[in-house]
């Protein structure tokens, strides 16, 4: 007590003039149009920037969750967009016969993940997700992201599963340039993780750089159009009836978030069918 007592008496003085000072301040602004509007203006741009300080802050914080939030609203369009695609299919079929329209089953739907680990750097890189058997998730379901495919799943615990990257050098997929029949085999073959090939391409097959790849639809892993990448150049390969093109891919794996795991529920039944004997017995 003594000491604040001396702290007061030693600087009671300058305690006195701030005081002075601010009754004087706001007397001033308080009787004066323009030093009170000149106050408000420059209390309004101080404050104004305090918050938009703290708005960047928290916004930072939060863009975790934003970015969730729109990934799973584009998980839900690109759904219904597939769906879309199946039914009309099935309406083009039954119009052959019919002009009546029957509901159609949703055939596609998908389960949204965050990875959780992933590699890049090794000849076969893989990635793990947070999602597993108990959320629906099964070996052999394609992975994208926001920008293209990234893999299938081929081992699944209880809430996590591994997929097997594009970034892999065992795997092939199904892809076609956009707008034309012209099926290929995408691969990986090392190095760069933004560069695969698309293989087995007729010579005769038409295509300029920039074309778009996209999925052939020809497996349950992943429905048609699916983006994969865009053409960058032709490399020639040893068979003279095909040539080879260089794709640079959509995604980064390198940043790679937020994947969605597309479940197909046709997927057991096609699969069986493909897997059936037609040998004749004897």
């Amino acid at each position: 007590m003594r000491n604040l007592l001396n702290f007061i008496i030693r600087y009671g003085r300058w305690f006195v003039f701030a005081f002075y000072i601010t009754i004087s301040c706001l007397l001033l602004v308080s009787n004066n149009s323009y030093q009170q509007s000149i106050f408000l203006t420059s209390a309004n741009l101080v404050s104004n920037s305090v918050y938009t300080g703290a708005s960047e802050v928290t916004g930072y914080f939060h863009l975790k969750a934003i970015n969730e939030s729109l990934q799973a609203s584009n998980a839900i369009l690109e759904n219904e967009v597939l769906n879309l695609r199946h039914q009309i299919d099935e309406y083009k079929t039954i119009l052959a016969d019919s002009i009546e329209l029957p509901p159609v089953a949703k055939r596609f739907d998908y389960v949204q993940a965050t990875v959780i680990n992933n590699s890049v750097r090794h000849p076969r890189n893989y990635f793990s997700i947070n999602r597993g058997a108990k959320d629906g998730v099964k070996v052999g379901m394609g992975v994208v992201d926001q920008n293209g495919i990234v893999g299938i799943v081929n081992v699944t615990g209880d809430r996590t599963s591994r997929v097997i990257s594009i970034l892999n050098e065992t795997q092939h997929f199904s892809v076609r340039l956009k707008d034309t029949n012209f099926i290929g085999s995408l691969s990986w073959r090392g190095g760069d993780p933004s560069i695969a090939y698309m293989e087995q391409v007729p010579r005769h097959a038409r295509y300029q750089a920039g074309d778009t790849i996209v999925t052939s639809g020809y497996s349950t892993t992943f429905p048609a159009d699916i983006p994969v990448g865009v053409v960058m150049n032709r490399i020639h390969g040893s068979d003279d009836n095909f040539f080879i093109l260089k794709v640079r891919l959509n995604s980064d794996f390198r940043a790679l978030s937020t994947v969605r795991v597309i479940k197909d529920e046709y997927k057991s039944e096609l699969d069986s069918l493909q897997s059936f004997d037609f040998s004749p017995t004897k």
